[in-house]
């Protein structure tokens, strides 16, 4: 019981975190470039249920923010003009999941109050809105770049340890090179020969095909050692004496094996290319604004005044960090799993 609420509990935040943001446009109040540039930094929203006069209301309200005057990104609240909340409402439109089309969104104020439940950024864009629109960019770059570095992996890994020979050395030394190099620094420098101004999607796609292509070494070698060991079993030899080719054995017989480590290292990749997209984007070499991204969004901190004045500036950071755990507390259930697995076989 308690293995498995140690696997279900990081499962089910992972899904949640990635629920919520490819329905990012659900539950943004607002477009991730929408500006209101009479209200920079404002802070986060306050949600009242008494009015001025202290009558309790169900609906919770916003009041409009007025800034003091010759004081830049100081606010104060008008208790006078408060604008109550509306859920399910209607508004900019949006792609779920990049196929469905629709303008409903989770909540809304009438204008011209703003929420800003997260407190806004320099151009009065909403913290939230990016976060979950720059979130949906930053996983979604981590799950392609996993997808293509392990399954890159389980094709060089399996071709490597199936035929053996000439094919397995060349495979193995590839992979000691790409292992022996800092893939950060690697990362760094192959970024250096692509074009530095390219469109938002162009980036994307960029982005992904690097980090694929750096980290398919050490999901390689692990498959390798899994096929060098299972294509020596009873049943695989069987059915290579029935006939079987190889592609018949290396797809029914010998793959299946390696799902296992393909998903643990799946989650142990994730993280580090989510880590590595916003590192990128941090240092202005992956998707540029006015798109977001959880690095282009920290990337605001490098400024002093706006790392030691307005917290919630961090969000993207406290975010990012959830992410990583839950997944990394994900891998480590799977690979005790995995384990477990292997000592019953």
């Amino acid at each position: 019981m308690s293995k498995g609420k140690h696997f279900v509990v990081p499962m089910v935040c992972v899904a949640a975190v990635h629920l919520v943001t490819f329905l990012s446009g659900f539950f943004a109040p607002y477009d991730y470039s929408e500006q209101d540039r009479h209200l920079p930094y404002a802070p986060p929203s306050t949600l009242h249920f008494r009015d001025a006069q202290g009558t309790w209301h169900w609906r919770p309200s916003v009041c409009a923010l007025v800034e003091r005057p010759e004081q830049f990104g100081v606010y104060e609240e008008d208790r006078t003009r408060c604008f109550p909340l509306a859920f399910f409402t209607r508004g900019y439109r949006y792609s779920a999941f990049w196929l469905i089309q629709s303008d409903r969104h989770l909540l809304a104020v009438t204008p011209p109050a703003k929420i800003f439940l997260l407190g806004s950024d320099g151009y009065g864009r909403d913290e939230l809105s990016r976060l979950l629109y720059g979130g949906r960019l930053s996983l979604c770059a981590g799950l392609l770049a996993a997808a293509s570095s392990v399954g890159l992996g389980l094709l060089l890994g399996t071709v490597a340890g199936y035929y053996g020979g000439w094919c397995d050395a060349i495979v193995m030394r590839c992979v000691e090179l790409f292992l022996a190099l800092p893939w950060l620094y690697l990362l760094f420098a192959l970024r250096a020969f692509l074009p530095l101004h390219v469109s938002p999607s162009q980036a994307f796609l960029l982005l992904i095909a690097v980090l694929g292509i750096v980290g398919w070494a050490r999901p390689a070698r692990l498959i390798r050692g899994i096929v060098l060991s299972e294509k020596e079993r009873t049943y695989v030899l069987a059915a290579r004496m029935f006939g079987g080719s190889d592609f018949y054995l290396m797809h029914q017989h010998i793959a299946p094996r390696t799902y296992g480590l393909l998903l643990t290292q799946a989650a142990l990749l994730v993280p580090q290319y989510i880590l590595a997209e916003v590192t990128l984007s941090f240092l202005g070499l992956g998707v540029a604004e006015p798109v977001p991204s959880w690095g282009n969004m920290l990337a605001a901190l490098q400024q002093y005044d706006v790392l030691v004045s307005y917290w919630w500036i961090w969000a993207p950071g406290f975010a990012l960090f959830l992410v990583c755990i839950n997944y990394w507390r994900l891998a480590s259930a799977m690979q005790v799993a995995a384990e477990g697995t292997a000592h019953w076989q």
